[in-house]
């Protein structure tokens, strides 16, 4: 919040607790003063980046002292919440910005709906006339409003017509709140968060929040009743509803005198007095049930902080986001909204997304992002052609991305790449021999190896060396990766399970030694190729090896599948398909994978990177 928003959030909690009973309330005097220290205040159109990838900016809202939007971005999508705001150009407040960028969501209230307002001097005109009309004919004017906003406003104006009306001063504007009179000090010393107006009648030494005829009423026992028996006077009293406390007391008081009058000047929520006493009934019911006669005039003359529907449509159509969501409004209010908006775009040949969310319920958008990487280093050298692939390591900071190769890593962000090799020593009650028996049959093909010692080394898929390093101790190497992490677990999780296996117990059971097969041979691979021949014989029929002109010289054969009246042709070296039909060679694709997946062990399919059928 801003700094003018942080000060006012003390002394409205404060007042909160004062009116509130004990039991009622919702945190203690000890909670406010903690929250104190944990506002952080931050000033309109500064950037705050609370953590990587989020941040937000402030902007004027128009609708209090402090009150700002926000455009808060998260990973580059923008959000725009306006909170309460007002367009409007009143005699202290900076009316409500529309931010520079267009955000892709826009969360704005919808307190007035479709109802257009009165604005500018037409609005303080009607007041003054009023006001003037009432105290004339030696009546009371209660306006019932909020200790903040509204009230600095009219307190403005009517200070100002009693100025330039000499027959009034003796009438005297009184304003009854003391949390009013406490913020009006803020108001006092927060002269930089306010208007042009302001701010140059304050640079020539006219304060314009030190009434010449406005006075704070002392708040004495009785003070009520003396007012509405004495002589005329305007009297501004909080609440704005009219539900308890001063404005009710005084509204119950000046009710039955015709001369009197009250002027609602802001919205009221349906079913509180403020609304129930504009449709004019013949009487009220007083605090403890008491009917009494309304004789005094009421008016509304709104001077809501609050949009109208044309300031709304304007500001909402300015950010022109993908997505509008309505909320602060009653649902109706909300529905009719929504409805004149749709119905304004699509006049004006335009779609948008309106949402009028209930209280809780849950709203999901989706979104489409493109992002763009800039390739440099080694990846720019060459300019790439129509359907290469590029490859290298993708790099993000502050929403830029650049690709480059690993052996740029260094050079282009400062950042340096190394590799961890993981060593584990594992106990191991059984010979060696058996233990590749077993890998053997969960990997399928183990390599082997003499290290720089001379010792022999097992090697799992290309990634994991095992050495015996004493009679009873196996240790494996390998360099850390997720994959290879997840073939070294597998790798310890087998040698440790070895000594219990029921297929060890068999296998040394029998005099003959384990035997191992070693570097596979041309035939090895022949052999492969007719496994996957016969896969495929099963599903198609007819498979024929075939070593012609399609095939790769020094490469394994081709295969070539005759369906019905279809020929399909698979290069048994890249598993790439060929057919005339889309249909049938995805079908091919998709058993040939199953064939693979089937006929290859583990390792052949990890270590050798075999590949799956090209689309």
């Amino acid at each position: 919040m801003t700094r003018p928003t942080k000060i006012l959030h003390k002394y409205m909690m404060q007042d909160y607790l004062r009116t509130s009973a004990s039991t009622d309330a919702l945190f203690t005097s000890e909670d406010v003063s903690a929250s104190l220290s944990s506002i952080i205040a931050v000033s309109v159109h500064e950037r705050i980046s609370p953590c990587a990838g989020v941040s937000f900016v402030p902007y004027h809202a128009g609708h209090v002292l402090g009150a700002c939007m926000f455009l808060v971005d998260i990973a580059g999508l923008k959000i725009l919440y306006t909170g309460d705001y007002s367009r409007a150009e009143d005699r202290h407040l900076v009316r409500a910005e529309v931010p520079p960028v267009r955000p892709d969501v826009l969360i704005v209230e919808s307190t007035f709906g479709v109802q257009t307002l009165e604005h500018g001097q037409d609005k303080e005109r009607r007041l003054t006339d009023l006001v003037h009309t009432i105290v004339s004919r030696g009546g009371h004017v209660l306006l019932p409003v909020f200790a903040l906003g509204t009230v600095q406003e009219l307190l403005l104006v009517l200070d100002a017509y009693w100025t330039d009306h000499p027959e009034l001063h003796d009438v005297p504007i009184y304003y009854a709140s003391s949390l009013a009179r406490k913020c009006m000090a803020v108001y006092q010393t927060q002269i930089h968060a306010m208007n042009e107006n302001i701010r140059s009648r304050f640079a020539r030494r006219d304060s314009p929040f030190v009434f010449k005829h406005v006075t704070s009423i002392s708040r004495t026992r009785g003070w009520e009743r003396k007012l509405a028996e004495g002589p005329p006077c305007v009297i501004l009293a909080t609440p704005a509803f009219m539900q308890v406390g001063a404005s009710r007391e005084l509204l119950e008081l000046l009710a039955p005198d015709p001369r009197n009058g009250v002027i609602i000047t802001g919205f009221s929520v349906e079913g509180t007095m403020a609304r129930d006493i504009q449709t004019e009934p013949e009487e009220i019911s007083s605090s403890n049930g008491t009917p009494i006669p309304l004789k005094l005039s009421v008016d509304y003359i709104p001077f809501s902080a609050h949009v109208d529907y044309s300031q709304n449509a304007e500001f909402i159509e300015l950010v022109d986001a993908d997505h509008v969501v309505l909320v602060h409004g009653e649902q109706n209010t909300m529905n009719r909204l929504c409805t004149a908006m749709k119905a304004r775009y699509k006049n004006r040949g335009k779609d948008i997304d309106i949402h009028t969310p209930r209280n809780l319920e849950e709203l999901e958008l989706t979104f489409s992002r493109q992002y763009v990487a800039k390739a440099v280093g080694a990846l720019a050298a060459r300019y790439p052609k129509e359907g290469d692939a590029i490859s290298g390591l993708l790099f993000s900071k502050n929403s830029t991305r650049i690709l480059l190769d690993p052996q740029d890593l260094h050079p282009f962000t400062g950042l340096s790449a190394c590799a961890t090799r993981q060593r584990q020593s594992i106990a191991v009650a059984t010979g060696g021999d058996l233990v590749r028996w077993h890998l053997e049959g969960m990997f399928g093909t183990v390599s082997e190896k003499l290290d720089r010692d001379g010792r022999l080394t097992l090697r799992i898929m290309d990634v994991v060396d095992i050495k015996h390093t004493s009679e009873h101790e196996m240790t494996l190497e390998w360099e850390s990766s997720p994959s290879n992490d997840m073939i070294a677990d597998s790798t310890i999780a087998l040698i440790a399970s070895v000594d219990q296996s029921p297929a060890s117990l068999q296998l040394t059971a029998l005099s003959t030694p384990c035997a191992h097969p070693h570097a596979k041979t041309p035939d090895d691979w022949c052999l492969q190729i007719r496994r996957v021949v016969w896969f495929l014989e099963a599903h198609f029929g007819q498979v024929t090896l075939d070593a012609g002109a399609n095939a790769e010289q020094g490469a394994v054969p081709g295969l070539t599948i005759r369906c019905d009246e279809a020929v399909i042709y698979i290069d048994a070296n890249r598993v790439a398909v060929v057919c005339v039909s889309e249909m049938l060679k995805h079908r091919v694709e998709a058993v040939v994978d199953m064939a693979i997946s089937t006929t290859y062990s583990l390792a052949d399919l990890f270590a050798t990177s075999v590949p799956v059928p090209a689309s």
